[in-house]
């Protein structure tokens, strides 16, 4: 049959469909009973529509999913396709479950090459997610088992099966679908002479699955903001604070839950110190920033925002770090130190790496901070994956493009090989009265994973280089919990645990 011919649709199964459904059924189980009588297939039909789902050929039937609700605890645990069904033939359908379960996939055999069993299935999966119930339940026949019965068991079966050794018509295709083999089912269905009545029972998981206790605690879809800070001059930290309340207040407006600021973005303040060492002049600078951590947190409540607040020096005793702030819009704060050191840091500031990351609980999602030369370390941004972080924020201060693009192209790494968004935020502009604030270059940016479900060039938004603007970007968190379990690679799943571990020394 040529693919020129076909005419496919996909459909919900009526119950004048059940005269080829029949003829299908009779065709396919001609080896366990044929099929299913029509008063079952109307009782599904009637009592869960959607679950019903066939495949036709310019109307002629070519591939049927049958499939209920049922509770997943009495599922999970082992049954037989006879507790499926209660009296006359029926099936049990629960409409309260929190699972689905695959009743039969089957297809004409003339069409089987054209993957609709895995259309089927992806069908199944999106009814599943529509429906926010935990899993899809299946229980699998090992139809060419009674060729390997004589010298091995059928747990051995199974696994020659999943590692490819041997081919089993249902059971490799359902593994390719991402289903998860849970159990061994005996006596299943006893009269299947060539599985001699075993069946896996197999689990598709729904990541997606919300239980209704804990719909509470977290946002799902995300906004945030980065300002692209121009660094000019300033007479008194009040007057930083107001250029910085300004854009608090515009990224609140647009309903956003981040906003972001550059490293080192109150930096012009340095150009009030009454020295031209530059030792002494950071030093100067660290002397505001509790007061400025302070009237962060108290706009992250008033504007009901969380604030990167991008990074200011912290003087601890004698030791000089560079710190960046998390400020919940809840009045609660984190501080994540920058942990490696550039060379002018240390050499001219005398600046000290802090010794710990982690990712931090928000309302609206978990994220990261790592303080610009720190995301140039890919250790850093798979620990804080390792850790649930969803979002990596990457205040930066980069003087030339090439410096710049080291923190894009590290940034853009993180976001791939972690699966998370990375959101990198700069600041433009120069300041001659001010050592080291000579020439700035920054186009800041968010960035996603590399696959369908995002931007063909992975750049969810960016700004204008060179330009004091507000950038704003949308994210989606439960598409990385899709591309971290079905994506087309699969970065933080298929790490080869076996080879290395990455420890993080506390």
């Amino acid at each position: 049959m040529s693919t020129e011919d076909l005419i496919l649709k996909v459909r919900e199964l009526t119950k004048n469909d059940f005269p080829q459904l029949k003829q299908l059924m009779d065709l396919v189980y001609k080896d366990i009973g044929g099929s299913w009588p029509k008063h079952t297939i109307e009782h599904l039909i009637n009592q869960f529509p959607e679950g019903q789902i066939c495949i036709e050929d310019q109307g002629q039937l070519v591939a049927v999913a049958l499939t209920v609700q049922v509770e997943y605890k009495r599922f999970s645990n082992p049954h037989t396709y006879d507790d499926l069904i209660t009296n006359r033939m029926t099936i049990a359908h629960d409409e309260g479950g929190d699972a689905l379960y695959g009743l039969d996939v089957f297809i004409d055999p003339e069409y089987r090459g054209y993957r609709l069993g895995r259309r089927l299935y992806e069908v199944r999966k999106e009814l599943c997610r529509s429906l926010n119930l935990r899993a899809i339940l299946a229980g699998g026949r090992i139809v060419n088992y009674y060729q390997h019965a004589d010298n091995m068991t059928p747990s051995q079966y199974i696994e020659e099966v999943d590692r490819k050794a041997i081919y089993d018509p249902i059971l490799s295709f359902q593994l390719a679908n991402d289903f998860q083999v849970k159990r061994l089912l005996r006596q299943y269905l006893p009269e299947d002479k060539r599985s001699q009545g075993y069946a896996t029972l197999l689990e598709w998981s729904n990541i997606l699955f919300d239980p209704e206790e804990s719909t509470l605690s977290q946002k799902r879809q995300v906004r945030i903001g980065a300002v692209q800070w121009q660094m000019r001059e300033f007479h008194s930290a009040e007057e930083v604070l107001k250029q910085v309340e300004y854009f608090v207040d515009a990224v609140s407006d647009y309903k956003s839950d981040f906003v972001v600021f550059p490293e080192f973005f109150n930096a012009p303040l340095m150009g009030l110190a009454n020295t031209v060492q530059q030792q002494e002049a950071i030093r100067y600078l660290a002397s505001f920033t509790e007061h400025f951590r302070q009237q962060l947190s108290q706009m992250a409540v008033s504007y009901n925002i969380n604030i990167i607040t991008g990074s200011m020096p912290l003087l601890e005793g004698k030791e000089l770090f560079n710190v960046a702030y998390l400020c919940r819009r809840d009045g609660s704060t984190e501080v994540q130190y920058k942990l490696h050191i550039t060379p002018h840091e240390r050499r001219d500031w005398v600046i000290e790496g802090g010794h710990q990351v982690r990712a931090f609980d928000t309302d609206a999602g978990k994220v990261g901070i790592l303080v610009c030369y720190d995301v140039e370390f890919p250790e850093l941004g798979r620990i804080l994956a390792d850790q649930g972080m969803e979002m990596l924020f990457v205040p930066f201060w980069t003087d030339t493009k090439n410096a710049y693009l080291r923190v894009r192209h590290c940034a853009q790494a993180r976001a791939i090989e972690n699966e998370c968004y990375v959101a990198i935020c700069g600041s433009v502009g120069n300041l001659p009265q001010v050592e080291s604030l000579d020439v700035q270059y920054a186009q800041s940016a968010v960035f996603s994973p590399s696959d369908f479900a995002f931007p063909h060039d992975a750049v969810m938004a960016e700004a204008t280089p060179n330009t004091e603007m507000i950038l704003f970007s949308d994210l989606d968190l439960d598409k990385l919990k899709v591309v971290r379990s079905e994506g087309s690679v699969r970065n933080l799943k298929d790490r080869r645990h076996d080879l290395f571990t990455l420890t993080l020394h506390k």
